[in-house]
């Protein structure tokens, strides 16, 4: 269902049915500056997290599932992901506060299901920043391998560092150009990709699907047969989950977004955009350019060098236009690194304004920038070089199994935020049709996000128990999140005590008011600014 608009008018029964006051919740705290305007959170929305999931990441699960296997394991996550955003969408664009689905887990659900989040979704998004800046010095390889990692780590993380050290407007700005060329980018690859499969590239070779038909449609992983080739195609959720990762940024940006409630519904209304044509268009488009056996899709030889849209151009004897994509996959990781530190800021903003957190990363510019939050998620790039030792692939494949476990539950928490707003709305007989957004397929989409992301964490790395193949840094990698997580929520819960609100009890008053009070000045001033 698309976005739609709402009068001040049709959310007055939900409003007045009490009183409260919002001290506790996430707007009394909001000194956050509201810099980010309409067309910076429709582009942040659509690509200001495309990155290397897409671009790189596709290696190992074009290596491991082959073309058929890869896109069928990218189009189940993305209905994940679809389910979850459009669920997110609908309460942030009804509540759009600071923090995003980190504050309404802990109004709609319970204290300690925020905590337990907010820290997971802290790490998930601090994690993803060293992997950014690993895939980044691992595309550099195409050009030259004579100079140390270390260098272009450096380079990335100062220029990242620097823009998120500026206000929210100037962040938007950026990622609103970086996202440009990453949709262009896109765009290019996937209309080259259809040129060169049809024949069209110097060569003169029709590609068609000659790779569905060599080596196969499945590869065969770990074992041999059928067997073989469904365990390729499960190999492949985690890393699709580990690209798709980030779609709820629009709903943690809300409390930054001028005219939330309108702008936040739009964005989310577009998501389907960016799951069916980036992601699964793409990655359909990588299965017929380049042989699931290429040798060049290895990430774990520090010589790989390129993504498979690279790999496969090359392959069509085109000459300039890899250097050319290469390029913009290399603005994509800078981009995605942009937002990584952005965005793991205001989780621990977030996690400071509910008491989750010292109270010092709440700390602010005079223009409510949180800067000393900035300071701390921006430490995290540091282990980036580790790739030194290691290898950017190796680092690549351990950080991306660390962040997309840990994503897994951020999609398994907020699919269960919403079927406790959803339930509370129906006990308490508030109308969902008067809503700014409306998810479809409530609430069944929740139940099976839930069901999913369930299915994916539990056997996300089962390849580590097969007889002959355990390794120890791919098993923590992949399964440290569990314990972390529960030990978060059951620690906290023991500990403070804290309890589930009835559904009659949930709050669907406090706040709103506010948010729509503050829509209405900014329109002021925009007309204001007309005349």
């Amino acid at each position: 269902m698309s976005a739609k608009e709402n009068t001040k008018d049709d959310v007055v029964d939900v409003e007045e049915n009490t009183s409260k006051d919002s001290s506790d919740n996430g707007l009394a705290a909001d000194a956050l500056h509201r810099g980010l305007k309409n067309r910076h959170i429709a582009m942040i929305s659509i690509g200001g997290v495309i990155g290397v999931g897409l671009f790189i990441g596709t290696a190992n699960a074009l290596r491991r599932g082959g073309p058929l296997g890869t896109l069928l394991g990218y189009s189940v996550i993305g209905t994940l992901i679809f389910a979850v955003t459009t669920a997110l969408g609908e309460m942030a664009a009804f509540l759009p506060l600071p923090g995003g689905h980190l504050t309404l887990a802990k109004r709609f659900f319970d204290p300690s299901l925020s905590f337990a989040l907010g820290w997971n979704y802290f790490y998930t998004w601090a994690m993803i920043l060293p992997a950014e800046l690993s895939a980044a010095s691992l595309l550099v390889h195409y050009w030259t391998t004579s100079v140390n990692d270390a260098v272009w780590i450096s380079i990335f993380l100062v220029v990242v560092i620097g823009i998120n050290f500026m206000s929210s407007g100037v962040y938007g700005e950026f990622e609103f150009w970086f996202a440009s060329i990453k949709i262009i980018a896109i765009t290019v690859l996937i209309i080259t990709g259809i040129i060169i499969t049809c024949g069209g590239g110097p060569n003169h070779e029709a590609i068609g699907f000659k790779y569905w038909s060599n080596p196969g449609p499945f590869a065969e992983y770990i074992a041999t047969g059928t067997w073989g080739q469904f365990l390729g195609f499960w190999a492949v959720l985690i890393q699709a989950t580990f690209s798709f990762i980030g779609t709820e940024i629009v709903a943690v940006a809300a409390g930054e977004t001028k005219n939330p409630r309108k702008n936040v519904a739009k964005a989310i209304s577009n998501v389907y955009i960016r799951i069916c044509f980036f992601y699964i268009l793409g990655v359909f488009i990588i299965g017929l350019l380049v042989a699931s056996n290429d040798p060049a899709l290895n990430l774990g030889d520090s010589t790989a060098a390129s993504s498979p849209f690279v790999i496969g151009i090359k392959r069509a004897g085109i000459s300039v236009l890899p250097d050319i994509i290469n390029a913009c996959i290399l603005t994509s990781a800078w981009s995605a690194a942009n937002s990584d530190v952005y965005t793991s800021s205001r989780a621990l903003y977030a996690l400071a304004a509910a008491g989750n957190a010292p109270k010092i990363f709440m700390t602010r510019s005079k223009s409510g920038h949180p800067y000393i939050a900035v300071a701390v998620a921006s430490a995290f790039g540091f282990l980036a070089y580790m790739t030194i030792d290691s290898g950017a692939g190796t680092v690549f494949n351990w950080l991306s199994n660390l962040t997309s476990v840990a994503g897994l539950f951020s999609l398994l928490c907020i699919a269960l935020t919403y079927l406790r707003f959803y339930y509370g709305m129906k006990k308490q007989g508030i109308d969902r049709s008067k809503l700014p957004y409306i998810a479809p397929l409530q609430p069944y989409a929740s139940y099976y996000a839930i069901v999913l992301s369930i299915l994916v964490i539990i056997f996300s790395n089962w390849t580590v128990f097969t007889t002959g193949r355990w390794d120890t840094a791919s098993f923590v990698t992949n399964y440290l999140p569990v314990p972390v997580f529960l030990i978060l929520y059951f620690g906290h819960k023991f500990t403070v005590g804290t309890k589930m609100v009835p559904l009659e009890e949930l709050d669907y008053v406090s706040d709103v008011r506010d948010v729509m009070d503050l829509e209405e000045d900014e329109e002021e001033e925009n007309k204001e600014k007309i005349f």
